[in-house]
């Protein structure tokens, strides 16, 4: 697969290592002198085209013409925008990935402007961080399906309220499958008729209201408690 990146801050520098180790070929554009020493340190030199990454004749030079999908990184959401709408209706990309930089202009990354997916990474990482202080002790293994679902693990905590009833009966299957369940080391695939025990680690794939229904059902009972408060003086 070839891909063409614009940008080299470190995100762009970061996704061309992660592509070219995993033996894709890559070009990253970029034009600012103070990026490009660091670049030519950490990337082999024919990966990279210095040059504005929204200017036709550059793209050109870096291969747009034979790439299968452009990345835009750069900094500036403008630069991101016109670079996928240049990737698809000039060279005809067939896919254009775009990171948006300022939350408030996620509207602008759709189709009109040939934008496939955009990475909105405050967003990303609000939510991240509120799953997080929602579900407890759930972890989130990976997602999938951009984001839209998550595969989740969790141990059953004693007095659990999911201790004893019947998958069947969770009222969980239409956010919610648990996947697996390991109990003393040995896994096995549930059925509807399975109970969970105390120390019972299940994985499961959810979606964000699945996630937060299971952490109900395999919530500790007693609420965590702060010690050693400090008073004010």
């Amino acid at each position: 697969m070839f891909v063409l990146i614009a940008g080299g801050g470190r995100t762009g520098a970061r996704l061309a290592n992660l592509l070219i180790n995993q033996n894709y070929k890559v070009r990253l554009v970029e034009n600012r002198r103070e990026l490009l020493g660091r670049l030519h340190q950490e990337l082999p030199t024919e990966v990279i085209y210095e040059g504005n990454p929204v200017d036709p004749s550059v793209l050109t030079a870096a291969g747009i013409n034979d790439v299968h999908a452009v990345a835009a990184v750069t900094a500036e959401d403008a630069t991101n925008l016109a670079l996928c709408f240049l990737a698809k209706t000039i060279f005809d990309v067939p896919r254009t990935i775009a990171r948006v930089n300022n939350p408030n202009n996620a509207w602008l990354f759709n189709e009109k402007f040939h934008v496939d997916v955009a990475l909105n990474a405050a967003d990303v990482f609000a939510h991240l961080i509120e799953e997080e202080m929602s579900l407890g002790d759930m972890m989130t293994l990976f997602k999938i399906r951009r984001g839209r679902y998550s595969v989740v693990e969790e141990k059953v905590p004693e007095g659990a309220k999911a201790i004893g009833i019947q998958l069947k009966d969770l009222d969980l299957a239409e956010h919610c499958v648990i996947a697996a369940i390991i109990r003393d080391g040995v896994m096995t695939l549930p059925r509807g008729d399975s109970t969970l025990q105390e120390n019972d680690e299940i994985i499961a794939v959810a979606s964000p209201e699945g996630a937060k229904n299971l952490a109900e059902l395999l919530a500790d009972p007693i609420y965590p408690v702060r010690n050693g408060k400090k008073k004010l003086e």
